[in-house]
């Protein structure tokens, strides 16, 4: 009887990675499974200090612990922001799947806010998915940012609406 070999949790990471960033063309993504290790290479050195702040530098799954690595193209660059709003931004600017960053003045209880809409599409990767005809998982980008960036304080990822698509009554946000 054959062995049903499944997609391990970091691999499902190391995918949710690669297809976030495959619409930035300033960074690239490597995994190498026998750490495992996830490596992010950043041409722009302040996106890649961004990242550096945003992202947990290892994620445990059970007994393994996976190594996520930022390396950027020209050495390090300190940054003067320090608030996961306006890290984020660096972070994804020039990304494509992005279709808009809003803030909302005062936030919630005076907190600052912020929406970060991603284009409204479904992606797709390889993923050992046995409820799937062809072993893919179908998700949302908003969904994988969350799995992405696990601390993001006054930040919400959401999906665009279609073309002329507003709140009922117009009032939000």
């Amino acid at each position: 009887m054959a062995k049903v070999k499944l997609a391990a949790p970091w691999t499902t990471l190391y995918r949710e990675f690669q297809v976030f960033f495959k619409n930035d063309p300033g960074v690239k993504v490597a995994f190498d499974d026998n750490g495992p290790e996830l490596k992010l290479y950043v041409e722009d050195p302040e996106k890649a200090e961004a990242l550096t702040q945003l992202l947990e530098t290892t994620r445990t799954f059970g007994n393994v612990t996976m190594k996520i690595t930022v390396v950027p193209a020209n050495g390090a660059q300190s940054l003067m922001v320090t608030d996961d709003i306006s890290l984020l931004k660096i972070a994804l600017k020039g990304n494509n799947a992005v279709s808009q960053i809003v803030d909302v003045q005062g936030g919630f209880f005076g907190n600052p806010l912020c929406y970060v809409a991603f284009k409204r599409e479904v992606v797709q990767f390889f993923n050992d998915n046995l409820s799937d005809l062809h072993g893919l998982t179908s998700t949302l980008y908003e969904s994988i940012a969350n799995d992405i960036f696990t601390n993001h304080n006054g930040i919400c990822f959401c999906t665009d609406t279609l073309a002329g698509f507003g709140m009922p009554l117009g009032e939000w946000p």
